[in-house]
Formats: structure tokens, sequence, C-alpha cells
């Protein structure tokens, strides 16, 4: 009877094991999706902007959607590494510092804008600056937005150093946050020149934040691989093959208007090696950046 016992007991713990290894390999498959948007503007004007997006989302996956914008992209980072967050839509390099800290996230989707999934990074000044070309920055003050932004920090920076202007040897510089407080800070003239996406800088001339009288164009990156959005790998394999097609499913020009995109391709991990290959180049270790 013992030895009975015994065996039904090890066979149910055995049952347990087995089934409970299924569902991991089925993954997760929560009611309520929390879906971040890059912090790159105001956070009541995103949050406000996207209630269209995630009445669509919830719909086309008949599940709960919980946005979610964080305090910065460093946090956003941390929040999808420690899996606070389902699905993100990271910046270029935001994302590859996001996917050298955990690996298991995956990039599914890419914006596309002009008919590419690229865009550009800009250099502007005050249209009146004394600074009439890169060189001129030499000396000057320079304003950045967040660490981990791509357009707004490290494209930009690369572009100087390609002009032999390093940071803190040929000019000073400032993280401001956020792109539109770039554009202000330059507008205002309390940094002499400043990087940000060109998608932003034409949508805050286009909604009057910005006086285009007051700010001129100094300079315009090669095309940048576009804002990717990811999932966490854990997720069910269903859940995965929806959300993505939702994405690409989606033609809504007021709903990609969101993600400053006219629509969504696939897109995958190897398509973001340029930023690494830039990283590289500023002797930036990824592993430590912040």
């Amino acid at each position: 009877m013992i030895r009975r016992n015994f065996l039904m007991g090890t066979l149910a713990g055995a049952a347990l094991l087995i089934s409970g290894g299924i569902a991991e390999a089925e993954g997760r498959n929560p009611d309520t999706l929390r879906v971040a948007l890059l912090p790159d503007e105001n956070a009541s004007t995103i949050i406000q902007n996207a209630q269209p997006f995630k009445e669509y989302l919830g719909g086309a996956l008949d599940k709960e959607i919980e946005l979610v914008v964080t305090t910065d992209y460093s946090s956003m980072i941390e929040a999808m590494r420690f899996g606070r967050i389902d699905v993100a839509y990271f910046g270029p390099l935001s994302y590859v510092l996001a996917k050298s800290r955990a690996p298991e996230i995956e990039a599914f989707a890419v914006g596309v804008s002009r008919g590419s999934p690229t865009y550009k990074s800009v250099i502007i000044t005050q249209a009146d600056s004394l600074v009439q070309s890169i060189d001129d920055i030499k000396g000057r003050t320079m304003g950045f937005g967040d660490n981990a932004s791509t357009s707004s920090h490290l494209i930009p920076r690369a572009f100087l150093a390609r002009h032999e202007l390093e940071a803190e040897t040929d000019y000073e510089f400032a993280h401001l946050g956020t792109h539109d407080a770039v554009a202000r800070a330059v507008e205002a003239g309390n940094v002499d020149a400043g990087g940000l996406s060109q998608e932003i800088f034409n949508s805050l001339i286009e909604r009057g934040s910005i006086d285009s009288d007051k700010v001129k164009v100094l300079a315009e990156s090669d095309p940048i691989p576009n804002y990717p959005m990811v999932y966490q790998g854990d997720l069910a394999p269903e859940l995965k093959d929806a959300i993505k097609q939702a994405f690409l499913d989606l033609d809504d020009e007021a709903i990609l208007q969101t993600f400053r995109a006219e629509g969504f391709v696939a897109t995958d991990d190897g398509a973001y090696d340029i930023l690494r290959e830039t990283a590289k180049v500023l002797n930036l270790d990824l592993a430590k950046f912040n």
C-alpha cells in the first residue's frame, strides 16, 4: 500500500510538472495588455492622442488595454525588462538598450513614413543665430533630449563627431528630456543648437508649438530605422500573432498619426544593428548606458 501510494504521488507530481511545462510553453495570455508609448513628448498629450489607438487595439484583440507613459526612456526600458509592460513603442536606441538587458523581448513591427521604414534626425538653431554651420557649434552649447534617445542624442552626437566635434571637448551639452523641450530651448536661445526627430520637429511647427520664423534646420541625418513595436517573448504565440497582425492591418490615418506613421510593416532585431554600430563609433558601452 505504501509503495502504491508513493507511486501514485510520484505520478501526480509528474503530471503537475508536465501540465506546468505545457502552460509555460503556451505562454501568457493576460486579459489586460499594458502598452507603453515612448515618452518623447508631454505624457498627458501622448495619452490623450492615443485614445483612438487604445480602442482599436482593444477591439482587435478583445482585451482591455492599459496605456502607459513612463517618466523617461530609462524607466521604460526597466519596465520592459522586469515584465511590467507587455507591448512597447520604443525608439530605435531605447529598443537596442532594452534588448541588451532583456534578450527575450522581440521587435515585430515598424512604422512607415513617406513610404519608408526610416526617419531622420535634425539639428536646429535659432533663425538669426551666429551658428550658420555645424562647425560653428564648436565652443557653444548643444541641447539633446533623453540620453537613450536615437534622434535626439545618439544620431546628432554621432553627426557632430563626424565633423570632428566631440562632446565636452569641443562643445558643452545638456540633456533636456523630450524632443519638444529641445525645440523650445533652441527657440528661447537657452542652447545654441539642438538635436531632435525631424518628424517631431515638423509636427511642432505644424501645430504652432514652435514659431517657424524663430528656428531653422542646420543639418539632417542619414535615414535611421524607424521606431519599433516590441512585445514580451513569453506571451502566447497566438497572442503575439494577433498583436502583430493588428498593427500590420492598421490603416486608420488618425490612429497612425499617434505614431507619426502611414502604416506598419514587419521587422526584426537585425534592422537595428546600425544603432549598435553607431554606438561603437562613439565608444558607448550599451551595457552600461543609462
